[in-house]
């Protein structure tokens, strides 16, 4: 008699996996223009699928009106967990009350959904300590440290500001910096430092670009060049190298120039000297860590998170699961990139 009990627990509560494994999970992204969307989404498509779920995954073209579209879509075909990686993170509060009133769970996808209690749980990476790193890399590059009497000249980008990871990723690097700023150490010759005036909406590689061609019309007109830029992603750095190079920088003189994502062009610079660092943010781990969540909220288990106190979105601190990003330059990038399986040397025209 035990023994038919035992089986008959274990038979329910495989049909009880089975059943959630059987569940819909919609994947909404913002964009394929950039490498790492199409990266974020192949992958979490994939472990979702490999876990049993079917899968509706949908690339917005960085249009808000199409994202929800995408998600009430998603609602209506009877997702019970909706990714979402958005657009503009405080323009999706109606549809997000719509699937909160429809019994859905939302993770918010790397970009913090604001404004909204429909937001359950929130899963990326420390982006305070992207930019952490960022300037950390900056201050051994340069011996910013040194009593040596030298001085850089720095300009600063900052990302889209209606991306909340941008507010952290420029805190996180310019807090460091700060004090070398403060102390002559680092000198800005277009004094623009505050986030608004550095950042640059939509993150987009050509704005990037147009600025950088301003800043060196603005402030160096004796056809010098930076020492140093931080950039908080490639899209950017790629337009800031752009515009050294459409300037006549000459490659021995480039700056240091910081990135993120590691995409595949960026790194190329980084090989041929035209970008000094990429902060990478291994998306097969994130996509694991979301699948995680997702299977430990529908087999009915604690879901997990390891921040209850950073991520603020105006209306609640939302849970989060913050995963540790590292970084990518000349020296390491076979043992990250290439080694890892991320990338062959193919795709970096090796």
């Amino acid at each position: 008699m035990k023994k038919f009990v035992a089986l008959f627990i274990a038979l329910v509560m495989m049909l009880a996996c089975v059943s959630a494994l059987a569940e819909k999970v919609g994947v909404s992204m913002p964009t394929q223009d950039l490498q790492r969307w199409v990266q974020d989404g192949e992958n979490m498509k994939k472990e979702l699928e490999e876990n049993g779920y079917e899968v509706m995954l949908t690339y917005a073209a960085n249009n808000v009106a199409t994202q929800v579209a995408d998600i009430e879509n998603m609602i209506t075909n009877g997702c019970k967990v909706l990714v979402v990686a958005s657009i503009d993170g405080g323009a999706l509060g109606d549809v997000l009350a719509k699937a909160k009133e429809n019994g859905i769970l939302v993770i918010a996808y790397d970009r913090l959904l604001m404004g909204t209690d429909a937001v359950d749980y929130y899963a990326t990476f420390d982006n305070y300590k992207v930019g952490e790193i960022q300037a950390d890399f900056i201050i051994q590059k340069l011996e910013l440290d040194a009593d040596d009497g030298k001085t850089y000249r720095m300009e600063v980008f900052a990302g889209s500001p209606d991306d909340n990871n941008a507010l952290f990723f420029y805190n996180g690097a310019m807090d460091a910096l700060k004090p070398y700023i403060e102390a002559g150490k680092l000198v800005v010759p277009s004094g623009e430092t505050e986030f608004q005036t550095c950042a640059i909406l939509g993150w987009g590689t050509d704005d990037a670009q147009a600025r950088m061609d301003n800043l060196l019309a603005k402030a160096y007109t004796d056809k010098t060049f930076p020492d140093l830029v931080l950039s908080p992603n490639d899209s950017l750095a790629m337009g800031i190298a752009n515009s050294l190079e459409a300037a006549g920088c000459p490659l021995e003189s480039f700056p240091v120039i910081t990135g993120q994502d590691c995409d595949k062009a960026n790194m190329k610079n980084i090989i041929a000297g035209k970008q000094s660092m990429s902060v990478f943010k291994d998306t097969r781990t994130l996509a694991a860590k979301v699948v995680e969540m997702v299977n430990a909220y529908l087999l009915e288990d604690e879901v997990p998170i390891n921040d209850t106190e950073t991520y603020d979105n105006g209306v609640k601190i939302v849970p989060s699961f913050l995963c540790d990003p590292v970084f990518a330059d000349i020296n390491n990038y076979t043992e990250l990139l290439i080694d890892s399986g991320y990338y062959t040397l193919e795709d970096l025209g090796l």
